[in-house]
């Protein structure tokens, strides 16, 4: 029996049309691999940056290093797709998957089927064809220390064949030498994804997705290594707090031990992440039922269990699709 069977008040039984006020916040805490980019592409600008106070407590100004909330859930969207795709379960606009590959489901295209897991989760829209807004809340994460302390700059240059910056051919120099900023490994960022109204199996679909991808940001083929893991997991009647909310009061309880300087000790920022949940959780004017340590361990543990096995993930994906096609 699944751990989510515990709190099935706080879930609907099936896909409902009109919201239900049930939430499910995930703290995720976001750990970089590898060298990191976020930046908006083609702007040429370095990473995305915000001016905020550095906690709650501590009213400094500092620059913090943001991955704005399109490039999450663009990610994790592409990762649960692929899993519908191996599995078949994607579909034309008609709910078919015999069409064309042109009229099957894809992001971007303007061609959303409306049907499968990803359209009736993280929403979609098509002008005059019908629209489903996003059932997955999120916001912009931000890195827990100051935009100096967790990046740098790398100088890069294209070599020629010859492995040199001079062409073999013509003997001229390549004028190819850039520089970019980009995010050091090690960096952690917190990010909240608020889920709503959605049943058991659409909350562990959800949770793959997050647990699952991997890589984010530009240049993703030789960079862009992350690591996901859910800190915490609230159910609730309402939003709770902020990303940066969150992730501020973090650095007050840092700051308070000497400890906020790169790199971080990953395991003690979890510890100081469930105290901030918990103490910000107290200001919540709404109904709270967090999932203790145990059960969220136990969840985790269901996931690998899910996600290890081909026929596991098919049976998953197969009971969260027929939630919309039985309201054909």
């Amino acid at each position: 029996m699944s751990v989510l069977n515990h709190y099935q008040d706080f879930m609907v039984s099936q896909y409902e049309n009109f919201p239900q006020s049930k939430y499910l916040t995930l703290v995720v805490l976001r750990k970089a691999e590898s060298e990191m980019i976020f930046r908006t592409e083609g702007s040429g600008e370095g990473l995305n940056r915000d001016l905020v106070h550095a906690g709650l407590q501590d009213r400094e100004r500092i620059p913090r290093v943001t991955i704005s909330k399109r490039k999450q859930t663009a990610v994790e969207r592409r990762t649960g797709r692929e899993l519908l795709r191996q599995h078949n379960l994607l579909f034309d606009s008609d709910g078919k998957t015999e069409g064309k590959d042109d009229d099957i489901c894809a992001l971007n295209r303007n061609k959303p089927c409306g049907v499968c897991a990803d359209c009736m989760i993280y929403g979609y829209a098509v002008g005059g064809g019908g629209a489903q807004k996003s059932r997955v809340i999120t916001d912009d994460a931000f890195s827990i220390l100051s935009f100096q302390s967790v990046t740098d700059k790398r100088t890069f240059n294209a070599l020629y064949d010859n492995n040199t910056m001079r062409d073999p051919v013509t003997q001229k120099a390549s004028p190819s030498i850039q520089e970019d900023e980009y995010v050091r490994p090690g960096t952690l960022f917190i990010d909240i994804e608020t889920l709503k109204d959605l049943t058991a199996k659409e909350i562990q679909y959800v949770i793959g997705n997050i647990l699952r991808s991997r890589r984010y940001g530009a240049i993703t083929s030789r960079m862009g290594k992350m690591q996901n893991s859910i800190v915490s997991a609230i159910f609730s009647d309402c939003e709770l707090f902020s990303n940066l909310e969150l992730t501020q009061s973090v650095y007050d309880r840092l700051k308070d031990q000497d400890q906020a300087a790169f790199p971080l000790d990953e395991q003690q920022v979890k510890a100081e992440i469930q105290q901030a949940v918990e103490s910000l959780s107290r200001q919540v004017i709404g109904h709270l039922k967090p999932i203790t340590e145990q059960e969220l361990t136990s969840l985790m543990k269901e996931m690998q269990t899910v996600f290890s096995s081909p026929e596991n993930a098919k049976t998953l994906l197969d009971s969260v699709t027929a939630l919309y096609k039985s309201n054909d």
